[in-house]
C-alpha cells in the first residue's frame, strides 16, 4: 500500500496535489485496492462547479460503485478523458496517470483542512 507524502487526503479516500493554481484529484492506493478491478469512471464536465464535500463522480469496480468527493470548492477545469477507454489505469497508477479531475479552487484555504499522509494512514488503520 502506497501512501504518498506529497499529497493531501480525505477520509473518503481521495488524494489532492497542488499543481500551480490548480488541484489534481484522484483516489488513493488504499481505495483502488479496496475496490479491486475498476471497470468504469463517471466524471463531471469541465466548467461544472462543486462545493467541498460534494459528490463529483463515481468509480465502479467489479465489486461495487463508490462516490468520489470534492476536496475543495471550485470549478472543474479538466477531466482525465483517458479513463473512458482505460478505467483500470486508476488501479495501475492511482497517483499518476489514474488522476480523475483538475480543480480551480474558489476557496484555496480549504486545502488546509485536508489530511496529512500520517493522518490519512492512521484513518485507514482504524477502518481495517
Amino acid at each position: 500500500m502506497e501512501f504518498k507524502k506529497d499529497v493531501r487526503y480525505q477520509t473518503t479516500h481521495e488524494w489532492s496535489r497542488k499543481d500551480g493554481n490548480e488541484i489534481v484529484v484522484g483516489i488513493s492506493d488504499y481505495a483502488q485496492d479496496a475496490l479491486n478491478d475498476i471497470v468504469y469512471v463517471e466524471l463531471p464536465e469541465p466548467g461544472d462547479s462543486f462545493d467541498k464535500g460534494d459528490t463529483f463522480g463515481v468509480v465502479e469496480s467489479v465489486k461495487s460503485a463508490s462516490d468520489v468527493y470534492m476536496p475543495v470548492s471550485g470549478e472543474i477545469v479538466a477531466i482525465n478523458e483517458a479513463l473512458d477507454e482505460k478505467p483500470e489505469t486508476v488501479n495501475e497508477d492511482p497517483f499518476g496517470a489514474g488522476w480523475l479531475i483538475r480543480v480551480k479552487p474558489s476557496n484555496p484555504d480549504e486545502w488546509n483542512s485536508l489530511l496529512s499522509v500520517e493522518e490519512y494512514e492512521a484513518s485507514t488503520q482504524e477502518e481495517a
